[in-house]
């Protein structure tokens, strides 16, 4: 990947899968997931190697991810879309924050163009996946439409992203029960809801809940969110002002998105590193740009200061203040309590207030799941991930030609996801090289453990102890910058004293 905008070229080979008399299918890499991370991982692997065999397992009947799965009420992107967007494909629009479908149709519009369309095979449950050392391969359980299905492949690359994609998180509410209008979760919207004219109280103050709220305020008849902490919220521009301002010049992408997209980079990596250092200024920056949109009577300090500091949790923003829009406009409010009981009729708060709903929507957050799922294991010995480490954030100490993506929690995931999916051809050319099979990430014991993430938000550390650890020095430490990690991931040599090949 040489320029910033160069697109993957697509070799005009097809890159054959080997499917020997026993009948076991052999693949060179198999990708598990077909989402964002899948699809831009099979690009990269054939533009860098396309004489491998690529297969791409999806479990559901369509690509995308997260962008086919939800589909409530104005999901969208919480970061930009010039660095959400692949390093390597321009984003066709100036919308910085786009909406589901766009971005849906953004990744499938990429998977045909370089051919990685054909690569996906849809209902393919991938299990579980055992190392046989002596073969240097893996050999994956997969459930094909219900029936048992083995592959064996070379390499085994997880882009499952990090969440369960058949249940979100709902905490028990007392009274449940009792209510006798709908309860709904953003991640199963139900097609048919019909929430027009009707009262409803969505529960949550994060990303899915300041997006639900100014989507459906105006076609209610009255949208609260009931949150039990504020969040920090920000405005900003719907569409990039860079990108409209180059769309006027005769410049092509080639030469204006690097650009948008390096002004957006470090815009992002400046913004952090001076919130998390300089934490009570951070605070009045946000207080200054979002206390002047709210309506009278709607207090900054109650409903939108929260008590921890700036990226404690994730930070969230609203394009053109939409959220504040609807609050002025009265069609929305904001309540800040916590709840004593749902009721026939809605939600007894503590404070004694009673809200009344038809519809509950429960946005509180995501269930995590390490690697979809998928069950490691070594020579038949079953791989505890919850006791490896992460090397670079991309690998697993004691886990051979193993690799996942995971994009950053302070930035557009696809940032780190395209620093991956360079680094995986990196390796496989470095392995070619030097006529090595596998390679595997090897744990020095003097490196102290750090949770895998470092965020306060409840949907993390609620599965903490299920993910793996990280170190406190490089290599095993993720830095969430994508300053430092283009020069280690990118361009640091490949066979250092972390990695023992063979």
């Amino acid at each position: 990947m040489s320029s910033e905008t160069s697109a993957p070229a697509t070799d005009t080979r097809e890159s054959t899968s080997v499917t020997p008399p026993g009948g076991v299918e052999h693949v060179d890499v198999l990708i598990v997931g077909a989402g964002l991370s899948g699809i831009g991982a099979a690009c990269q692997l054939r533009a860098g190697h396309p004489g491998r065999s690529v297969a791409v397992l999806e479990s559901r009947g369509a690509s995308g991810g997260t962008w086919d799965l939800f589909r409530y009420p104005g999901v969208r992107s919480d970061s930009d879309m010039f660095t959400f967007g692949y390093r390597w494909r321009p984003w066709p629009s100036h919308t910085a924050l786009a909406d589901g479908g766009l971005i849906l149709d953004y990744v499938r519009t990429v998977a045909r163009e370089q051919g990685v369309d054909r690569l996906v095979r849809y209902h393919h449950k991938v299990l579980g996946a055992d190392w046989d050392s002596a073969a240097a391969r893996w050999t994956v359980r997969i459930e094909r439409d219900g029936e048992p299905l083995t592959m064996t492949c070379g390499f085994l690359w997880g882009a499952t992203g990090y969440y369960d994609y058949e249940e979100g998180h709902t905490p028990v509410f007392p009274g449940r029960e009792r209510f006798q209008g709908q309860i709904v979760h953003p991640q199963h919207w139900p097609e048919d809801l019909d929430y027009a004219g009707k009262r409803v109280v969505v529960i949550g103050s994060g990303a899915t809940a300041i997006t639900l709220l100014p989507s459906m305020a105006g076609t209610t008849e009255h949208i609260t969110m009931l949150q039990r902490t504020p969040t920090y919220i920000l405005p900003q521009p719907g569409e990039d002002p860079w990108s409209r301002l180059f769309d006027r010049l005769p410049l092509p992408a080639a030469v204006t998105y690097p650009v948008v997209r390096w002004k957006n980079v470090l815009r992002l990596v400046a913004s952090y590193q001076l919130a998390r250092r300089f934490p009570r200024q951070a605070k009045a920056v946000i207080r200054r740009f979002t206390e002047p949109q709210l309506p009278e009577g709607v207090s900054f300090d109650e409903h939108f200061q929260p008590s921890y500091d700036p990226w404690d949790q994730r930070l969230c923003v609203v394009p053109d203040g939409d959220l504040f829009k609807a609050l002025r406009a009265g069609q929305a409010s904001v309540v800040t309590d916590t709840i004593e009981t749902f009721d026939e009729t809605g939600i007894a708060l503590t404070s004694g207030e009673h809200l009344d709903a038809d519809i509950i929507v429960t946005a509180t957050g995501l269930k995590l799941l390490a690697f979809g799922g998928l069950e490691l294991s070594l020579d038949g010995e079953r791989i505890d991930v919850s006791q490896a480490m992460s090397y670079k954030g991309l690998m697993l100490s004691g886990v051979p030609n193993f690799a996942y993506t995971i994009g950053y929690t302070n930035a557009s995931w696809t940032l780190k996801a395209d620093l991956v999916g360079e680094y995986v051809v990196r390796l496989l050319s470095h392995l070619d090289e030097h006529g090595l099979r596998a390679v595997v990430p090897v744990r020095d014991e003097s490196v102290g453990e750090r949770p895998f993430m470092d965020l306060a938000s409840g949907y993390i550390q609620r599965a903490l102890d299920d993910l793996p650890k990280q170190g406190d020095r490089a290599p095993w430490m993720l830095r969430q910058n994508y300053l430092q990690d283009v020069r280690t991931i990118r361009r640091d040599r490949i066979d250092d004293e972390a990695l023992a090949f063979s």
